[in-house]
């Protein structure tokens, strides 16, 4: 049998989203397959697709007429062409336009917008479900969305994100809460975009709640976002003991010295800090919203999303129950057990890949 050559497109996307292309990229090369991924050039050096033994195109974001051309000729020769994302999708579809490459297309997360933005994201959605083969939705809201936008095959996939080794140690030596300065005090961590619909305004809201504690706790969001200057505003307004730290070199370490992890957006699928947290045996408060319950079963603390209230006083309950973190990080550590593997991933993309290179033949009766 000759060679699987597969082209994995990225538009931008999440951590998330680049993090499983890249587990994605290594788990199919050391299985024999070639691969070409297909990306901005920040997120190579981010995330060195070159190293799993892929060969990198940077194309651009853009859907111009020269990004398109790059990513077209990325593509030729290839089996199928994996986009992540659907902007990805919809450049790929161009791409691709009179080929017969099947494309697969992985919808990562859900974007929300209003007026005549949310109408064109609509537009966006369906270009990009109806151009695919198989589409794979990260949690079941996803599948149903694809189907509703008009997918032809729509299926779910709760893959899994790599986890970088080595950050359980963090909690023993204590230097990153001593940075912080969370020495004495308990350490609240959320890492997140700071944008629209992530709940960071919410967040700020149960913080002012929080003053009322003794000691009072230190709330840290890692990340970055249009939204920074106003929540930064809000902090020094407010005197809120919240600290905004940008982007964290060792996110997983950051989480692992926390007493509790904290995610109050609108909207996750396989959220990439509630897998660390769980994994790690972090207590997890978050907004029961998107895929998180799907992901995170009884083992979290879930509240309504934008309840400010309702966060503050789960927060407030676990910090005095000592006994109930306790049994939570247990609880979650089996959760992350019950998760798919990077190898169960890998297996059902193969298996795909495979369904629409050697379709089965109908015989037709007499």
């Amino acid at each position: 049998m000759s060679q699987l050559r597969t082209v994995q497109v990225l538009g931008g996307g999440s951590a998330g989203s680049s993090a499983h292309v890249g587990s994605l990229a290594a788990g199919l090369v050391a299985r024999g397959v070639q691969v070409t991924v297909c990306a901005p050039a920040e997120l190579d050096r981010a995330y060195d697709f070159a190293a799993t033994g892929a060969r990198f195109v940077a194309v651009p974001r853009r859907s111009d007429p020269a990004a398109v051309a790059a990513l077209r000729s990325a593509c030729v020769g290839a089996d199928v062409v994996h986009a992540h994302g659907l902007h990805a999708a919809v450049r790929t579809g161009l791409a691709l336009g009179g080929r017969r490459t099947p494309m697969v297309l992985t919808w990562h997360t859900r974007a929300y917008a209003e007026g005549a933005r949310a109408r064109m994201l609509q537009v966006v959605e369906r270009r990009a479900a109806r151009a695919a083969a198989v589409v794979f939705g990260t949690s079941s809201d996803l599948v149903d969305r694809a189907r509703q936008r008009g997918a032809r095959d729509a299926r779910l996939a709760p893959i899994a994100v790599p986890v970088p080794r080595g950050a359980a140690a963090v909690r023993d030596d204590g230097k990153i809460r001593a940075e912080l300065g969370a020495v004495e005090r308990p350490l609240l961590v959320s890492v997140g975009s700071l944008g629209p619909h992530h709940g960071y305004g919410t967040l700020l809201d149960a913080a002012r709640l929080w003053r009322r504690l003794d000691p009072v706790p230190l709330l840290v969001i890692a990340g970055e976002g249009r939204e920074r200057a106003v929540l930064q505003r809000r902090i020094l307004d407010e005197e809120l003991p919240v600290r905004l730290i940008g982007h964290w070199e060792g996110v997983a370490g950051l989480l692992a010295a926390a007493d509790l992890a904290v995610l109050p957006g609108r909207w996750e699928a396989r959220s990439v800090p509630a897998q660390v947290a769980l994994r790690l045996g972090v207590p997890l408060v978050a907004a029961a919203a998107g895929g998180v319950p799907e992901l995170v079963g009884d083992t979290a603390e879930l509240v309504p999303y934008g309840d400010a209230d309702a966060m503050a006083h789960a927060v407030e309950r676990l910090l005095s129950d000592p006994e109930a973190r306790e049994r939570m990080a247990a609880a979650g550590r089996l959760q992350a057990a019950s998760w798919p593997t990077e190898d169960d991933t890998i297996a059902q993309m193969l298996s795909v890949y495979d369904e629409l290179t050697h379709p089965v033949a109908v015989v037709r009766g007499w």
